[in-house]
């Protein structure tokens, strides 16, 4: 199927918004590594000597163009074809680390990063091409639509269970609890920001939107949700690994937020069954390879931190051990004594470096 002039430009705007993010990653780590050299106390030890370092300053910069990059192509292209394409910042992320910072890539990370690519390549050739809209009414009238809004009362359904029921008891036993919840709420943080995206594309066109209610109406969500995710993700990430809750948060919400696009926009009306199996396949195999680089990572870790420990050397969990238990202190310790490529969550459409949510 070939390209509309939109989708081209959604395309490339999310290309460059994985090049500005992953490379974001390796500049900040330099930034931080200089500051911790010149300050002696760490970014993840509750350092701020990095606020004093142009290098981290240039690497945050270098983040926020790749962040609005990366909303505008939700202005331009379908959800469909933006989200998945966030999985390749991860490949810029860990190519330069190679490089730059001297992070040894597994041969298995390299199979994983082709595998991204691969599943990028086809998710963006079978891609449904963006549908035209004219003003905020209609994208109004997509959100109001019963099978949409029975989606958004599910989701606000799931949501409330997950943090008054679920969390209380099993919040800190199991994983799925906090990641879930900002999955559930990172989907309709993506429809909001391509509604509110769209609404400023138009703006910007000559047909001023920002009269109208609804696109303010869309801005709040987008700020609640974000609010929303931020909590519980600071809550993941005090209590589980990282190298377990990325993989699983990308996979929660990148499907989430492709289920709700499908369902609000229609991107799969008029499209053949082979182009969506296409889709779906290439859809799998990006986020095969983006657990298998994240799975790469924890083995680097782990065989780094025994080959430092000399005899005293501590198991390594099994993935269903770490899934239903708080282990995340004593790994994350294991993690920062040890050489690691940047790591980084993603918050709708926001993404974010673990040194970027500090822990209190």
């Amino acid at each position: 199927m070939g390209f509309s002039k939109d989708n081209l430009t959604g395309f490339i705007l999310a290309l460059l918004s994985s090049g500005f993010i992953g490379a974001s990653f390796i500049i900040k780590k330099k930034g931080l590594r200089r500051a911790a050299a010149a300050s002696g106390v760490r970014a993840g030890m509750g350092g701020h000597a990095y606020l004093l370092e142009p290098l981290w300053w240039f690497g945050m910069i270098t983040m926020i163009v790749g962040e609005v990059a990366n909303f505008v192509a939700y202005a331009f292209a379908p959800a469909v074809l933006v989200t998945p394409l966030g999985a390749l910042s991860i490949i810029v992320s860990a190519v330069l680390a190679h490089f730059i910072l001297k992070e040894k890539l597994h041969k298995l990370g390299i199979l994983g990063c082709v595998m991204c690519i691969a599943g990028s390549v086809i998710i963006v050739i079978h891609a449904p091409q963006e549908r035209s809209i004219s003003s905020i009414q209609e994208i109004v009238n997509m959100a109001t639509q019963p099978a949409f809004l029975l989606y958004v009362g599910s989701v606000m359904v799931l949501v409330f269970i997950l943090i008054f029921y679920f969390a209380p008891q099993y919040g800190h036993t199991n994983v799925l609890i906090f990641t879930g919840i900002c999955s559930l709420m990172g989907s309709l943080s993506v429809m909001s920001v391509k509604a509110l995206g769209t609404a400023l594309k138009l703006t910007f066109e000559g047909r001023n939107q920002l009269i109208y209610l609804e696109t303010w109406f869309f801005m709040f969500v987008v700020a609640t949700c974000v609010i929303t995710q931020m909590n519980y993700l600071n809550k993941a990430l005090d209590t589980f690994n990282t190298a377990i809750v990325s993989p699983i948060y990308y996979v929660l919400f990148t499907t989430l937020t492709i289920v709700a696009s499908i369902i609000m926009f229609k991107d799969w009306d008029g499209q053949s069954a082979g182009s969506i199996i296409s889709e779906i396949c290439g859809f799998i195999v990006v986020l095969s390879g983006t657990i298998l680089l994240h799975v790469t990572k924890d083995f680097e870790r782990s065989s780094s931190f025994r080959g430092n420990a000399g005899n005293y050397t501590p198991l390594s969990p099994t993935l269903s051990t770490r899934l239903c238990s708080g282990n995340g202190e004593s790994l994350k310790h294991d993690v920062e004594e040890g050489p690691s490529s940047e790591e980084y969550l993603q918050i709708g459409y926001f993404k974010f470096t673990l040194d970027d949510v500090t822990i209190c």
